[in-house]
């Protein structure tokens, strides 16, 4: 489906629910897996989500069998331990099976290396979540380069939300500027074992062609909920046919079927549409 005749079909109002055909062929005999879910409310605006059910039943519709799931509360809460424990017995209660939890870390607070060990022995988490522009650290943070080292000994996947919205809709009480991620190729020199996958890129990551390519050589992963501009997928495959790229919705801020049209509007081979579906992030997980 074309950009233009999505739009025409679903029309503007932000209420609506786009009609979009069901999971490409690919994803139906691999599964479909979004690496960018989030559960509970995002403070500054209100989710269409209303339940963990709600979010499976959308994901179900479009043939999503797997969905990496953070907090929104991970956020901004200061009770890391809480936060991850809900996430996880919510995920086991209202998953249905598809709802994978990645707990929240935020290295700046006493005792976080309790969180992460909590993350890996008690709740059996395959990887966990970082927000360093809300918790004040960067990427080349002594904190974050200890975190990196844990969690590659604990061979946990690490995932870096460089923003969660556009600044441009910021509430000014919220404003805080997107991570840089120059700093993670050296980290990730010094990290080898180490796995990462940045979340939400937006313009600044994929409009940087030379700063994509290094953190790529350096071994990162990414996803394409914020990737902007049609036939995106499509143009970042024509410059770097090797790029780990992923499936990611960052859904329930953004509308999950908008991460689907960006897989329908871009002429991919068969075995781009399925590294992007699955196979790339089965490889991060059986990696890390």
């Amino acid at each position: 489906m074309q950009r233009r005749a999505f739009i025409s079909t679903v029309g503007l109002g932000a209420a609506s629910i786009p009609v979009l055909h069901a999971a490409p062929a690919a994803a139906s005999e691999g599964g479909l897996v979004d690496t960018n879910v989030s559960l509970y409310h995002w403070a500054p605006r209100r989710s269409w989500v209303e339940s963990a059910t709600l979010l499976v039943e959308r994901l179900r519709r479009y043939g999503v069998r797997s969905a990496w799931t953070g907090s929104f509360d991970g956020v901004l809460h200061s009770d890391i331990a809480g936060v991850n424990s809900r996430l996880a017995d919510t995920c086991a209660k209202e998953g249905g099976g598809i709802l994978q939890p990645f707990g929240s870390i935020n290295p700046t607070l006493p005792d976080w290396e309790d969180d992460l060990r909590r993350c890996h022995e008690v709740h059996r988490m395959a990887g966990v979540r970082l927000h360093p522009n809300y918790h004040g650290y960067t990427l080349d943070d002594p904190r974050f380069l200890r975190l990196l080292d844990l969690s590659a000994q604990r061979r946990l996947l690490v995932q870096i939300a460089l923003q969660i919205e556009d600044e441009r809709s910021h509430n000014p009480a919220l404003a805080s500027a997107p991570v840089v991620p120059a700093p993670l190729t050296d980290a990730l020199g010094k990290f080898p074992a180490a796995r990462v996958m940045l979340l939400n890129g937006g313009s600044r990551l994929f409009g940087s062609a030379p700063l994509l390519q290094k953190l790529a050589t350096a071994g990162a992963y990414f996803e394409i909920a914020s990737l902007e501009g049609v036939a995106g997928i499509e143009g970042l495959f024509q410059r770097l046919p090797k790029l780990r790229l992923c499936f990611g919705s960052h859904a329930p801020y953004f509308y999950f079927e908008a991460a689907l049209l960006k897989l329908q509007e871009s002429a991919l081979s068969p075995d781009q549409l399925a590294a992007v579906q699955y196979d790339n992030a089965r490889t991060a997980l059986a990696l890390a």
